[in-house]
Formats: structure tokens, sequence, C-alpha cells
């Protein structure tokens, strides 16, 4: 899913030929591959299917890398389905989740050491359903950043000294930078 379109960009820019709608349509799939990278997150996605052991569940808590904003479905280790109304998300009342619990009254999460016996949980598995709007528009000034670059005939993707001054290159454009890091995952160790 992308986070803009050929039409947001090509306004950003001016544009208003079709000639490089498919260089733009290449440059978003850059753009927020770039973002995603830098922030460590995905901000939309279809439905998919992740499986965990009992490895990831601790004080019966399962807990997952990444974001969660959608739970559709719940398969325990023992193949039983579990109602998603029976689940608790963690936080609670925001998303992305990182983490579900079983309430107790109803069960705790179970698996095997097979893969037949894995807890499957069906989902969004993105920060949120549709990206945030600073995100659509750092997507947006990114995929203009680059666009721009390509008719710069510089060195632009190497460090270069003059004097006693270094200019090294910028991999985002700082009002970008600005946005993601807001959304960017702690990395642990």
């Amino acid at each position: 899913m992308a986070y803009t379109d050929n039409t947001a960009v090509k306004l950003y820019l001016g544009l208003t030929g079709s000639g490089d709608d498919a260089l733009i349509t290449a440059l978003i799939v850059r753009a927020q591959a770039m973002i995603d990278r830098f922030t460590g997150r995905t901000f939309e996605a279809n439905d998919a299917t992740r499986y965990f052991f009992s490895d990831d569940v601790d004080a019966g808590v399962l807990w997952f890398g990444g974001d969660l904003c959608t739970l559709t479905t719940v398969t325990n280790g023992d193949g039983a389905s579990v109602t998603v109304s029976d689940v608790q998300t963690l936080p609670v009342n925001s998303t992305p989740w990182y983490g579900l619990r079983i309430n107790p009254s109803v069960g705790t999460f179970t698996s095997g050491p097979t893969t037949d016996e894995r807890i499957a949980i069906t989902g969004k598995w993105a920060y949120s359903v549709s990206a945030p709007a600073d995100i659509v528009q750092a997507t947006i000034r990114m995929t203009a950043f680059l666009y721009r670059a390509r008719e710069n005939g510089g060195d632009t993707d190497r460090t270069v000294f003059a004097g006693n001054a270094t200019l090294s290159p910028q991999a985002l454009p700082a009002d970008v930078q600005a946005v993601v890091r807001a959304y960017a995952m702690a990395v642990t160790s």
C-alpha cells in the first residue's frame, strides 16, 4: 500500500503532464521504503498472519516485534480459535499494539515445539490502518527530493571537503527527518 500517489506528488512539484508518471511511481516506492527503514515501522498494511511460539509468551503476554493496529483472528497453539473479544491488547487504549493477553478466565497462550503448534495472529501488522498525515506529507516531500535529485549533476551522494568544511550527503531532507524521528522505534540490542 502506498502512503501517497502520483497526483499528490505532481501537485507538490507543480507538474501537469504524465511524462514522468512511471518515474514518480518508482520514487514513491523508494521514498516509502526509506521512511519505513528509518523508523523501523510500516504505516499501512493488508491483513497478514504471523506465527509465534511459547518463547514469545512471558507472564501470559504474547510479545511480538513490530506494530499491530488491527486484530482479525487469534488461533492458539493447540489449534483452538480465541475470540478477539477475549484478547486484551497492549497497550490497552491505543494503537499500535505490541502485545496480547488472553483473558485469564478464558485461558492462556500455548504452543508446542513444532510449526503445527504455533500461535497464529492475523491482522494489520502496521503502525496504523492508514498512514498518518505527517507521514503522507513526508513521503510526498521525500519523493519530490528524489525526483529533483535526478537533475543534479553534482556528486550529492558522497562527502565533499571544501577548505576547512566537510559537507556530508543527506539521506533524508531535514524536514522529513524531523517527522520520521518522532515515529522511530527504539532499537534494542
